[in-house]
């Protein structure tokens, strides 16, 4: 991308959607007035205008940066951002306790590894249309700086969700897009698939989310070319490319006439393999299916590395450590790898790194999975500040949105937080037996305000508990309210931050601030636009 294209890219980012922003002024979202001439495009927008959500942020990070004496713009060399989809504050306490529980503590005094970093803030995750947000328009906010819609990916408000013809000019840039510009290394790893909403919103533009494949495409969106979000991952031009890619996805990537190593058929009818598309691409390349052949990638001779190591997601974490399943790596694997393929770069890198499953596992109404999915999260930290210096890597740790996931009633210390509620007695020790409903039942610590775990006998009263184990990892909290599919939250959600700039992550700000953060730290439009001719 030229200078030229690149400016008229920021200014596209800047000028969209101005009528229907919200940001911080109290606006109300909404569209704005047609336009037939004139500056006022089709979708409403006035394109003399800027983007409020993308001014806002800038001013909240110019305000944030007084308050410190570490403030120098760019003086972040690398980009670390990890993302717990769905990783609420209840799931942090309730994975640090289960943790600490593992290691044969009380685990309330646990810590998880970005628990340690220096500063915390909250973020506002609600979409421009949603109260409650999806995964689309937060990753979106974090990704680009902007907020935007439901089920939206990295393109602005002026869209209307799954409609091709709504989003010309609409696109937005990436963090991911404006490092490869600046000649960073760049990466994307998550345990979903990675076409899944949040890591394609880093690469991708699309007004639905899931356009995995090109056989997810509607006819209306094949008719006025729009592209499916697998073939946009191998058509990212920026730069030198997206130089590791790791997660789950394979099915949207080869052809319905392929069958993978796990057996499973493709999904492509455009019959393009896309795998031997990135090891022609590029130079210096591999293309890694399984743990075995991941473990023999030789970070010092791979320059752009792609690792699809599921035809869906990935296995939960759980599943992965304590039932024979050894064809993935972990995440802190993953991470490791990543780290050490990209920081060849003396320019830096910016990687964006997700624990998807965590949302998944919420969705089931499996706060088993869910707490352990967190935890191999802390782990894939851990690893990340032991082989980066904070001294030139900004690493931040958030969630996207939280879940109705509840720790609830009054357990003693120490009681396992997958169990049975046991408070304490009068003398103030842990009482012999286990805390009852008004019914005289049993219940848990935690549990969900909605999902498949709501049960009824014909009585109309809750399961005998006494009679299930409620630790094992197959059950299914109990729910307030049935539903087949457990909710997202829409309460605020932690930012755990650390390196040049972590000092901007302070108070509660909208969540498109994490970009202005990760601009701020590594100058990221600047260097940017100092690279084009």
């Amino acid at each position: 991308m030229n200078k030229q294209l690149l400016g008229l890219s920021i200014a596209a980012l800047i000028g969209l959607a101005a009528c229907s922003s919200d940001g911080d002024n109290g606006k109300d979202g909404s569209n704005g007035t047609d336009g037939e001439t004139g500056t006022h495009g089709k979708q409403g927008k006035d394109w003399t205008a800027v983007n409020q959500w993308y001014i806002d942020g800038q001013a909240r990070v110019t305000k944030a940066s007084t308050l410190s004496v570490n403030n120098q713009a760019g003086s972040a060399k690398n980009v670390i951002l990890f993302v717990g989809d769905g990783m609420g504050v209840s799931t942090v306490t309730a994975a640090r306790i289960l943790e600490g529980q593992l290691k044969g503590k009380t685990g309330e005094e646990n810590a998880l590894s970005f628990e340690s970093l220096p500063y915390l803030g909250l973020a506002k995750t609600y979409n421009v249309d949603g109260q409650t947000p999806d995964s689309a328009g937060t990753m979106t906010a974090m990704i680009t700086g902007v907020k935007t819609d439901v089920g939206v990916l990295s393109q602005a408000e002026g869209v209307k969700r799954g409609e091709c013809a709504s989003t010309q000019g609409q696109n937005l840039v990436t963090a991911l897009e404006l490092a490869a510009m600046a000649g960073l290394s760049t990466g994307v790893v998550s345990t979903a698939r990675i076409t899944h909403a949040t890591p394609a919103a880093t690469y991708a533009h699309a007004p639905e989310r899931n356009w995995e494949s090109d056989v997810d495409l509607s006819a209306e969106a094949l008719a006025n070319g729009c592209k499916d979000i697998a073939s946009q991952l191998i058509d990212f031009n920026f730069g030198h490319g997206l130089n590791v890619v790791m997660g789950g996805g394979r099915r949207a990537f080869i052809p319905n006439t392929v069958t993978d190593p796990e057996g499973k058929a493709g999904k492509r009818a455009d019959k393009r393999d896309l795998t031997d598309e990135w090891l022609t691409k590029y130079p210096r390349s591999a293309y890694v299916t399984d743990r075995d052949s991941f473990l023999t990638l030789d970070p010092s001779s791979t320059d752009h590395a792609l690792g699809l190591f599921n035809s869906s997601h990935m296995d939960y974490d759980y599943d992965r450590t304590t039932s024979g399943v050894t064809g993935e790596p972990s995440l802190a694997e993953m991470t490791a790898k990543s780290i050490d393929i990209l920081k060849k770069n003396d320019k830096g890198f910016v990687l964006i790194i997700e624990a998807g499953r965590i949302d998944h596992a919420h969705h089931a109404g499996n706060a088993a999975r869910a707490l352990h999915d967190t935890i191999a999260l802390s782990e894939a930290v851990r690893v990340a500040l032991e082989k980066t210096s904070s001294d030139e890597t900004l690493l931040m740790v958030t969630a996207d949105h939280s879940h109705v996931f509840t720790i609830a009633g009054y357990p003693t210390r120490g009681n396992p937080i997958l169990g049975l509620v046991k408070g304490n007695g009068a003398d103030g020790q842990p009482a012999l037996t286990h805390a009852t409903d008004n019914n005289g039942l049993p219940y848990t610590t935690v549990g969900y305000a909605n999902g498949k775990g709501y049960a009824n006998s014909a009585s109309g009263s809750r399961v005998d508990l006494n009679y299930v184990d409620t630790q094992h990892a197959d059950f299914d909290q109990e729910a307030l309210i049935p539903l087949s599919s457990e909710t997202h939250a829409g309460e605020d959600v932690a930012i755990f931050a650390s390196g040049p700039g972590s000092h901007l992550v302070q108070g509660t700000v909208e969540q498109n601030h994490i970009f202005h953060v990760m601009n701020h730290a590594a100058s990221l439009v600047g260097k940017a636009e100092a690279m084009q001719p």
